[in-house]
């Protein structure tokens, strides 16, 4: 087992990982620590674009009102406030660095999505994440002072004391143990400062449009090290993942209703005008709940975006990637509707840090979707996610170079044991639990609620965790377990958070509480003491 040191570790190439690396790495070395290839990331797969104030027809405020109305009543008015009003500085970082925005006439070309006031969303045609990730990789792989470190698999915190015994905010971080994909070792990764950008936890659901990697990895770590996960019960399921068997996680953006696609049932009859006066531009809680509404009522397996009303040319250029997919299955989507399903996408919870990305732990920070910033509230407007990931990278990099001075670094190695481990003889049972885990998550913990179907997967899991946690000690880990333990990990906060949040708010939608309530304007905290 290999120690390797370094100034600073970031865990995650997405969006937020990448910018923070290259932002280290003019102040020391930088390791990125990455699950498979950089490539492969939530940033990467994200469509619509980034929310940012920059035309003549919209300001700050309404943006921030915009945000503020779609979190409803958990957003953090300061954070929002700040984020919004330091988008144009990261946007005109992202063009100096290469990122490629659609144009129109010399200008942004600007998307409408739903929950938005103005047309303020950049993008690149359809593939804006892409593009930002391609910009970034380049702009990190030519800089000698970054490392990557990929098909690591980053396994737990390494702290000073083992945090059953002391208090995070006495109890320092020094790195992170990564698991080795091609040798099967555990490595120690050592620095004063450790950023964690790993992204959100869509595979702890059976249908999510994240990719393979998206398990919770930094989220879970922080919570076994003593930290709070806050507001994890609000799980953004996106509207309109495309349902077909051979389309795996594949996404069908949100700014194809912003340009004027209908929402229609197995009768060709468009439906959200019952659900809200916005309609399909309502926010994504109300369209998500709507056509759960509709699935359950009809019995049908999916529903309709039709798009054949609008000029095929247009939506050839407007969205190729979509486009392509679509026409690659069979779906002509300027002749024929796309069917569609809701799909498990975003986290608006996770490691609870502040406005610098600093958590509770010295030398920890948690930026993007791994982080709970107070940005999104309840709910996120839609293209918030890389706006927050670009703002808070930038000020978590300046955080850490602030801070590193005063940080403690490791004095000595840390070494990893595998006591009486021995390597896996049945991996069908991590298959099996998987399984279980997502599917049960679906069913009871998903769009719709109730204290029946919490209090039976809250029951379930603990039988499964436990059945995990045995697993883990007995066996060497692989990245497949390590997965399934982080899974697990959350799958069980976010049924404790959401049994603890008795009203119905953005995301958290309960049969037994369909109300809001003034009594829970507040996030919820839940930790592992």
């Amino acid at each position: 087992m290999a120690t390797y040191r370094f100034d600073f570790i970031v865990v995650g190439s997405g969006a937020a990982g990448l910018l923070t690396a290259h932002k280290l790495a003019k102040a020391g070395r930088v390791a990125i620590i990455t699950k498979r290839s950089p490539e492969i990331s939530n940033s990467n797969l994200a469509q619509g674009g980034i929310a940012a104030v920059t035309a003549p027809n919209d300001n700050f405020d309404l943006h921030i009102a915009d945000t503020l109305r779609t979190g409803a009543g958990l957003s953090d008015a300061r954070i929002v406030k700040m984020t919004i009003s330091e988008a144009p500085a990261r946007i005109q970082e992202l063009v100096a660095m290469g990122a490629r925005f659609t144009l129109k006439d010399g200008s942004f070309e600007l998307g409408l999505e739903g929950g938005h006031s103005r047309r303020r969303v950049l993008h690149a045609a359809d593939a804006t994440g892409h593009e930002i990730a391609r910009a970034l990789l380049e702009t990190c792989r030519a800089d000698k002072n970054i490392q990557f470190f990929p098909y690591y698999s980053a396994v737990d915190l390494i702290l000073a004391s083992r945090p059953a015994r002391v208090r995070p905010a006495k109890n320092p971080c020094l790195g992170v143990y990564a698991l080795e994909e091609a040798t099967g070792r555990v490595h120690s990764f050592l620095a004063p400062a450790t950023v964690l950008a790993s992204g959100g936890a869509g595979k702890v659901y059976r249908y999510t449009s994240n990719p393979d990697v998206a398990t919770g990895d930094g989220m879970a770590m922080a919570y076994r090290a003593g930290l709070a996960l806050v507001n994890m019960e609000f799980v953004q399921f996106h509207p309109t993942c495309l349902y077909h068997p051979q389309a795996k996680s594949f996404l069908i953006s949100e700014a194809l209703r912003g340009e004027g696609g209908i929402l229609r049932d197995a009768d060709g009859k468009a439906f959200m005008k019952k659900y809200s006066r916005y309609r399909e531009l309502a926010p994504r809680d109300i369209v998500a709940r709507a056509i759960d509404s509709e699935l359950k009522r009809t019995g049908a397996d999916c529903v309709y975006l039709d798009m054949t009303r609008l000029n095929a040319a247009f939506l050839k250029k407007r969205f190729p990637t979509i486009y392509a997919k679509c026409l690659q299955l069979g779906i002509d989507i300027t002749k024929k509707p796309i069917p569609v399903v809701p799909a498990a996408h975003f986290f608006c919870g996770g490691v609870r840090s502040n406005k610098h990305g600093r958590t509770a732990m010295p030398g920890l920070y948690a930026i993007g979707e791994v982080a709970h910033t107070g940005l999104h509230g309840a709910n996120r407007l839609a293209s918030n996610s890389l706006l927050e990931a670009c703002v808070f990278a930038h000020r978590a990099a300046e955080a850490v170079k602030g801070d590193y001075r005063r940080l403690p670094a490791a004095k000595k190695p840390a070494h990893w044991t595998t006591g009486n481990a021995r390597p896996s003889e049945e991996a069908v049972i991590i298959t099996h639990n998987w399984d279980e885990i997502r599917t049960l998550m679906w069913n009871y913990v998903g769009i719709v609620r109730s204290n029946k179907r919490l209090a039976r997967a809250s029951a379930r899991v603990k039988v499964i965790t436990a059945e995990i946690i045995k697993y883990y000690w007995d066996f060497l880990p692989t990245r497949d377990l390590l997965e399934l333990r982080n899974i697990a990990c959350l799958a069980d906060v976010i049924i404790r958070s959401a049994r603890s949040r008795k009203e119905s708010r953005g995301l958290h939608y309960t049969v037994d509480y369909p109300k809001p309530s003034a009594k829970f304007l507040k996030p919820t905290s839940v930790d592992r003491y």
